[in-house]
């Protein structure tokens, strides 16, 4: 009989990457298996099934690759999140602390209008400094953030706590760093 796999069985962890101590999760092996793609996909889907939203925010540029399917399947807009100087238009941003020096995320100032429910999809929630600083501009821009889900969640850094009051979902989730 076959084994069924499940999404984490595509993931491949590499020790000491970038750094001595860091276990890094390769999102990259899950992406490289149609089957992994596809049981990452059907996870993020299925944290939405009951969630009423309107559209589908994503980080620059793994929130593109996990959030662009997800809004295809649910019919609902997908907004860009990307680094300053990259969006054609007029922008709004948001600069937040990195562990080590600053960040700055910018999104077209006419993308979520006044009311919208907003989902945020990333691949990977660890300090949640950057998920905070995207739902800051999405209520700054007068939406309201319904949920966020991610694809693997780096429990032992706590990022929950940055994010307190929003409702968070994560397919896989590893207890340490």
């Amino acid at each position: 009989m076959k084994k069924v796999k499940k999404v984490e069985d595509y993931v491949l962890t590499i020790p000491d990457f970038p750094e001595p101590g860091i276990m890094f999760r390769d999102v990259t092996s899950i992406l490289a298996d149609a089957d992994g793609l596809k049981l990452a996909i059907d996870g993020i889907l299925e944290r939405l099934k009951d969630v009423d939203f309107d559209v589908v925010v994503g980080p620059e540029s793994r929130g593109f690759i996990f959030g662009m399917p997800v809004a295809y399947e649910l019919h609902k807009p997908f907004i860009l999140v990307r680094k300053p100087g990259k969006l054609p238009r007029k922008v709004v941003s948001k600069e937040y602390e990195l562990e080590y020096g600053k960040g700055t995320i910018e999104m077209h100032a006419d993308s979520i209008k006044p009311g919208q429910k907003v989902v945020v999809i990333d691949d990977l929630i660890a300090t949640g400094g950057t998920t905070k600083a995207i739902i800051d501009l999405i209520e700054e821009m007068g939406g309201s953030v319904v949920k966020c889900v991610f694809l693997m969640e780096l429990a032992g850094l706590e990022g929950r706590k940055k994010l307190e009051g929003t409702d968070i979902d994560s397919v896989i989730i590893y207890e340490g760093k």
